[in-house]
């Protein structure tokens, strides 16, 4: 079989018609050229408005890189003509298989973007031989395309949270859709502040902000306070994972100071690795370190009175009705308040602060959580550690766009890759 023959099972475009196939090298590497002409007596397109218009002249051939064959480089050739438009004057025709000055084709620049959700950037380089700049175009294309012909209408529920990049305190504010029927990625931007978050309520506009019912979020200030300005609509929740986060931190607070008390006193190995056993949910622990906790509990330490704190404060996510709930919230405050355990107490007063918005929990049915944020947020740091030469924060926000955004693709004729 042909080579021209495959091509015109997979590309068919319209005025043109595939010519010549030859060898050729083309920066030292062995290559097949593809040479492609118009048809006779078809008329040029204005690259500007599409208008068909009279040949003006014809330029030098240039190549167009396509996908690979055998481990060979594929690239099309052609001499692009240049059109006398009514309307832009003269400009260069436009060709199916390519935008603008772009080197690559179109089906080239998607081929690469789908390995690049597969690989990292610097793999999908290694492997295609091609450069690392020339998949991050690719790839930004297919972001530019996917954040264009996407739809999100209907979105009813977000999430936002955070996650921290490169060195230092630098981070990206995200988005997510949590719907239960769509789940994505819809807008990241630089650090986390009110500017951040008001940034992304103006890029959705008014009509969309309307139409949220649902919004999940960690205590953060500024997320609060832009939220109530933004969407008060809509019901503000405090997510469950972060509010069980500051339990974590508060009884690791007091782990800490109570084993420099011990150390004190020489009794440094009484709360020897136990970090992670006071941290774990019990059905989590190994039947070892059940026994170890147990051990722990027997004794009179403060920790052991935190971690008893934490695990009495599990049943609220348990009632269905909101005003037990409540009761029980305002009993589980009072009676931590009246302890000697300083971290809790911060933790107790932060849940008497913000009382309302984790009451919130039990408004919606089925529950809605920012359960899937944090799986979200394991792939994004997932991207980032396969990095491999992000060095902005704007390659960055397209590898996120790419992988997390479920973003709509190129219309190809043939797939090339499952």
């Amino acid at each position: 079989m042909l080579v021209k023959t495959i091509l015109n099972s997979i590309e068919r475009f319209k005025s043109f018609v595939f010519d010549t196939v030859h060898w050729e090298t083309v920066k030292g590497v062995h290559s097949i050229i593809v040479s492609i002409r118009a048809r006779a007596n078809s008329r040029p397109e204005c690259s500007q408005c599409g208008q068909k218009a009279p040949v003006y002249d014809t330029q030098r051939a240039r190549s167009y890189e396509y996908v690979p064959l055998w481990g060979y480089k594929v690239f099309f050739r052609y001499a692009p003509r240049r059109v006398s438009c009514p309307v832009h004057g003269v400009r260069v025709e436009r060709v199916p298989w390519a935008e603008g000055k772009e080197q690559m084709t179109t089906t080239y620049r998607t081929f690469l973007a789908g390995w690049a959700k597969r690989l990292s950037w610097l793999e999908t380089a290694q492997v295609f031989r091609t450069s690392w700049d020339t998949v991050y175009r690719a790839v930004c294309f297919a972001v530019e395309y996917g954040l264009a012909h996407r739809d999100v209408n209907g979105v009813t529920g977000i999430g936002i949270d955070e996650i921290q990049v490169f060195v230092g305190h630098k981070y990206l504010t995200l988005v997510y859709q949590i719907d239960h029927h769509a789940r994505r990625l819809l807008w990241c931007g630089p650090e986390r502040s009110a500017k951040t978050l008001l940034r992304f309520f103006r890029k959705w506009g008014d009509e969309r902000s309307a139409e949220l019912k649902f919004i999940s979020s960690d205590m953060w200030a500024p997320y609060l306070t832009v939220v109530h300005k933004k969407a008060s609509q809509a019901i503000h929740i405090l997510d469950r994972f972060h509010i069980m986060k500051k339990f974590g931190e508060a009884i690791d607070k007091i782990r800490r100071a109570e084993v420099k008390e011990l150390k004190a006193k020489g009794q440094e190995t009484v709360l020897e690795k136990t970090r992670w056993i006071l941290l774990k949910n019990k059905e989590n622990l190994t039947d070892k370190q059940t026994v170890r906790l147990k051990t722990l509990l027997d004794m009179n330490l403060k920790v052991a009175k935190a971690y008893l704190l934490r695990q009495d404060f599990l049943q609220f996510w348990e009632f269905t009705d909101p005003e037990c709930a409540g009761r029980f919230l305002d009993e589980w405050v009072t009676r931590t308040l009246k302890t000697n355990l300083e971290p809790m107490k911060d933790v107790a007063r932060m849940l008497r602060r913000h009382r309302e918005l984790i009451l919130n929990w039990f408004v919606p049915e089925p529950k809605i959580s920012n359960g899937c944020v944090e799986g979200f947020n394991l792939k994004a740091k997932l991207t980032l550690r396969k990095a491999f030469g992000f060095r902005n924060i704007n390659h960055i926000q397209v590898a996120l766009y790419h992988t997390l955004g479920n973003l709509p693709t190129p219309p190809l004729t043939h797939r090339f890759c499952g």
